[in-house]
């Protein structure tokens, strides 16, 4: 199993959103950066766990925690000139994009802060506290993930 960091605008899609989604299971779409889709496409895999990270809003930080239930197939995004992530580049033949789909676990009782979490001695590999990391999916190794865990459920 792996651990991952899904960032996420909350005005857009939050960890509300995810509990309240049908069998609170949803597509993570629009990923358009090429290291952040190769992490979807060739890392992220059933089982593993992700934290829902609310980025651009007043309460910065890790919000919940969800798990992939499906591994990555093509964004349908792409491929609608209506949408905002349409890329007509991409054919259903030959696709760019992809998304996986996660299920909620939890909504933590408050977001774990980014200036919290920046002053946790135990974390300095994750991409949040790294100065030019800014990929909207990142890997967190386990000993992270642990300590993360630990200190967004107290």
């Amino acid at each position: 199993m792996q651990y991952w960091l899904f960032k996420t605008e909350p005005d857009a899609f939050s960890i509300d959103d995810l509990a309240a989604r049908p069998n609170q299971t949803e597509h993570w779409d629009g990923i358009r950066n090429y290291q952040a889709r190769n992490f979807l496409r060739d890392q992220v895999k059933q089982g593993d766990k992700v934290f829902i990270y609310h980025s651009s809003c007043k309460e910065v930080g890790i919000a919940g925690l969800a798990e992939v239930v499906k591994e990555a197939y093509p964004d349908h995004t792409q491929f609608d000139p209506e949408s905002h992530y349409y890329d007509p580049k991409s054919s259903p033949e030959n696709p760019r994009w992809v998304m996986v789909d996660v299920t909620f676990i939890e909504k933590f009782p408050d977001v774990l802060a980014l200036k919290k979490i920046k002053t946790m001695p135990e974390i300095s590999e994750v991409g949040l506290v790294k100065k030019g990391h800014r990929l909207s999916i990142m890997p967190v190794n386990e000993q992270e993930f642990s300590a993360l865990l630990a200190a967004a459920r107290v």
